[in-house]
């Protein structure tokens, strides 16, 4: 299905009806829209899949629609606190993926309903230092008023209120949008935008009140919203993960954000800037390097630390979240 998600479709979604499938959430990552790295971090799948399970529970909780089914034990369905172990394994209803054509999205205006939205929605709590949004700002792709500030914002800036952007989902390389270009490429009624942007702020706050409680801020993130059978709107993919969402403890990036800031010091990554806008722009990076060992012990510790302080419950035998930004900032500072 991705590079870091397979997918096992136990039945079919059609025009008419939803599907159900699942997720298997593994242990490989990536970065910069590459594809699969060269490593693989142990527990990152089973961190995740409990993660997000624990958030679509809480969206249904407050009223919010989602594919989420339960989490697979033993072949059976059940809630996040019915498990015994760690699963990596969720079960949802599954839509349809209506592929443009380019840059030509016709088709999400003739098809009304069971389909993906193309667009990922991003809240944006603050700005930290690496925010592609100093990047578009610097490029002059927009402008600090076309984020709704009235002064041009400085890095690690807190806003007074969460900024909501877009991007496209489903073409080679994602593309951030202005909203009306959103609207009119996913088809999009004024109602529907209006619906996509509130559930995009009450998602956000349960977001922050829950991972507050681990002592982490909720700084930015993702979600990626699905019409059903009839045109009604759903959160779909996964949520609330640190590779969804940017989250910060002591200062220091707990998401996969750390990975990122490995690679923006090597030359494989200052390959992928120069190779940017060519269509074989992955062949001329050529392959990335591979990680540190005691980096890759690190990051696992942090998503597993991650999910047991987010979910509350002790799934995996590892130190306290605190402990593990102790270990990545020694390793990080280097």
């Amino acid at each position: 299905m991705s590079s870091v998600k397979d997918l096992i479709v136990l039945k079919e979604p059609k025009r008419d009806r939803t599907g159900i499938g699942r997720f298997v959430f593994s242990d490989r990552y990536s970065v910069f829209d590459y594809g699969v790295m060269p490593d693989l971090i142990d527990g990152k799948g089973k961190a995740l899949c409990m993660i997000t399970s624990y958030f679509f529970e809480k969206l249904e909780e407050s009223g919010i629609r989602t594919h989420y089914l339960g989490l697979v034990e033993d072949n059976k369905i059940k809630r996040i606190d019915e498990v015994e172990e760690p699963s990596e394994v969720m079960e949802v209803k599954l839509v349809r993926v209506l592929k443009p054509k380019g840059y030509d999205y016709s088709i999400f205006k003739l098809e009304r309903s069971n389909f993906l939205i193309p667009l990922e929605v991003i809240y944006r709590n603050s700005l930290p230092e690496g925010s592609s949004v100093f990047r578009r700002l610097e490029r002059g792709e927009i402008s600090h008023k076309d984020l709704g500030l009235d002064h041009y914002p400085k890095p690690n800036e807190k806003l007074e209120k969460p900024i909501i952007d877009f991007s496209t989902k489903l073409e080679d390389r994602d593309r951030y949008l202005k909203w009306d270009e959103a609207r009119e490429i996913a088809g999009l009624s004024e109602d529907e935008f209006d619906e996509i942007l509130h559930l995009t702020l009450r998602i956000d706050e349960i977001i922050t009140r829950e991972v507050e409680k681990a002592g982490l801020s909720n700084e930015d993130g993702k979600i990626e919203f699905a019409f059903d059978e009839k045109r009604g709107l759903m959160v779909v993919d996964a949520v609330g993960t640190p590779d969804e969402c940017r989250f910060m403890l002591e200062g220091l990036h707990i998401s996969k954000e750390i990975l990122r800031r490995y690679y923006r010091r090597t030359d494989w990554y200052r390959r992928i800037e120069e190779a940017k806008g060519n269509p074989n722009w992955r062949e001329m990076a050529g392959k990335p390097p591979r990680l540190p060992k005691d980096l890759i012990k690190a990051v696992s510790d942090m998503y597993k630390a991650c999910c047991n302080e987010i979910t509350g419950k002790r799934w995996f035998e590892v130190g306290s979240l605190r402990d593990v930004v102790r270990e990545l900032r020694d390793l990080t500072s280097n």
